[in-house]
């Protein structure tokens, strides 16, 4: 609002004329496009540092939430400041509360003795690191801190300030419940209860937390982590109920996923739930900690589809390149209630394996068969329809529309296409795909990501030297920016319409 954009918080007209991050594009207030957490003192050093080789003079300022002091980055940014000994001046927004409420110890008990000391405690890391040091209790209070900047405005060396501020300061509902207004839907103003009414009975999340609660409860070596954003995976009242067996490492994805690892290796069974878009955010811990070591992690991998968060920001659908080409990892793409279940008492149990599931996104679909499938033999896909001159491979999120694709082919065209249901992404079925050459003169794979280096090229490549045509569907690789995912899909040719009319066309060459 400050920086010339409240209209688009008050004008209904204009309420999608800001992505709610920084932005470059939006403002030149904002210097850099940024959406995850504990970054931008690391940011600010960059910036700094160049200023000082062009011999410039100005103020460099990084602001940082207390819940973004659980991350690890937030120490090597804060350690280059101190270490470089130049103008910046940190300014912690400390509320109290990350995402969910900041636990009990370490920085946070650091922090809460500073608020309760008003700055005067002795145990105080930002002195400790070089930092000038000072605090302001009244964060709400616009005059105490413009008199507070003016003080440490042009400081030669590393200034940090410490600012008490209030979340959901001045609307009683948001004060009381601040989690539930971390990020929530349109409410009413009076009473602060969410329009909308009571969502579906079930959910693939609502029986991921069903299932492993239960784990829990029956083995105590079953170990829940999360790291900031709980509310995903359990509510506060079932984090209660999980105990000793549930950690939320605060908003620190390393930490979560190397910590997995170590549990791993200790005989306990870590199920590690991750949004896509955070998991990004872990690569080399995948890579050397987990896959290297070859440890039974569970991960549950959530909002991976181009139909979940749409902010170029917080985009969640690079997974499957990002995933597939690591070494001993199983990635697993369930298209129903039943398997995910069996894929996750599966991988849950197992030792042999570091496995993902990606959780679908959309509404539950239910088979009513249980899944019998042995996970323990890699790589089998499922044909659930047995045809010929087409093959689709449906992954995961998109089976449905294979189901489609060939419901068209048969209605239209008198054409009965295998339907293949891989549930494997890390792999290849090499026996299911010797034995197309056959009768099979297309195949088309369907997948909710990003197509290069997407598991449809991985069939691509394997069909190379045959007579099989390949079409492969999935999405550019772009930051795609606040888009309308059916539009999306279609600028992609992701549509049944355009899939059968190459079919067809493949098939009359």
């Amino acid at each position: 609002m400050l920086t010339g954009r409240a209209q688009a918080f008050l004008d209904p007209a204009h309420y999608d004329d800001v992505s709610g991050y920084t932005n470059p594009k939006e403002s030149e207030h904002d210097l850099f496009t940024v959406g995850h957490t504990s970054t931008s003192l690391s940011l600010a050093s960059g910036v700094a540092k160049a200023r000082d080789l062009k011999d410039e003079a100005y103020n460099v300022v990084a602001v940082i939430g207390d819940g973004s002091l659980s991350g690890g980055m937030a120490y090597e940014g804060l350690n280059q400041i101190a270490t470089e000994g130049t103008n910046t001046i940190v300014v912690i927004n400390d509320n109290d509360q990350s995402i969910a409420v900041n636990p009990t110890g370490g920085i946070y008990t650091a922090l809460r003795d500073l608020r309760e000391s008003n700055g005067q405690a002795d145990n105080n890391l930002f002195k400790a690191l070089g930092f000038d040091y000072h605090y302001l209790d009244a964060g709400n209070d616009l005059d105490q801190l413009i008199t507070l900047f003016e003080e440490v405005k042009d400081a030669s060396r590393p200034v940090l300030l410490h600012i008490h501020t209030q979340k959901g300061h001045g609307v009683s509902f948001m004060e009381e419940n601040r989690e539930a207004f971390h990020a929530g839907g349109p409410y009413n103003p009076e009473t602060g209860e969410y329009l909308g009414g009571a969502g579906a009975a079930e959910t693939y999340n609502s029986i991921t937390t069903d299932f492993v609660l239960n784990k829990i409860k029956n083995d105590s070596t079953v170990v829940a982590v999360n790291a900031g954003t709980p509310m995903f995976m359990l509510s506060q009242d079932q984090r209660k109920q999980a105990g000793k067996q549930f950690v939320d490492v605060g908003i620190a994805e390393e930490e979560a996923a190397t910590m997995s690892a170590g549990l791993a290796k200790n005989g306990a069974k870590p199920v590690w739930y991750v949004a896509s878009t955070f998991m990004q955010r872990t690569y080399d811990q995948w890579s050397h900690d987990i896959a290297l070591n070859n440890l039974p992690v569970t991960a549950l991998v959530y909002m991976a589809s181009v139909s979940s968060l749409n902010d170029e920001s917080h985009l969640g659908f690079f997974d499957i390149p990002f995933l597939a080409h690591i070494p001993n990892v199983v990635y697993l793409a369930p298209t129903s209630k039943e398997e995910h279940l069996a894929m996750l008492d599966w991988a849950i149990e197992q030792k042999e394996h570091p496995v993902a599931i990606r959780i679908p996104v959309g509404p539950l679909r239910e088979t009513g068969i249980a899944d019998t499938t042995d996970y323990s033999i890699l790589n089998k896909n499922q044909v659930t329809q047995k045809g010929s001159q087409v093959a689709l491979f449906g992954l995961g999120n998109f089976y449905g529309l294979a189901e489609e694709v060939a419901k068209e082919l048969a209605d239209k065209h008198g054409i009965t296409a295998t339907i293949v249901n891989p549930k494997f992404i890390t792999g290849l079925d090499e026996e299911l795909l010797d034995s197309l050459e056959a009768e099979h003169q297309v195949v088309v794979t369907l997948e909710d990501g990003i197509l290069e280096g997407g598991y449809g090229q991985m069939i691509a490549s394997y069909l190379g030297n045959t007579e099989i045509k390949v079409q492969n569907y999935g999405v550019e690789k772009a930051f795609h920016d606040r888009y309308n995912a059916q539009e999306l899909l279609a600028e992609n040719g992701i549509t049944v319409e355009n899939i059968v009319n190459n079919i067809l066309k493949n098939l009359a060459e």
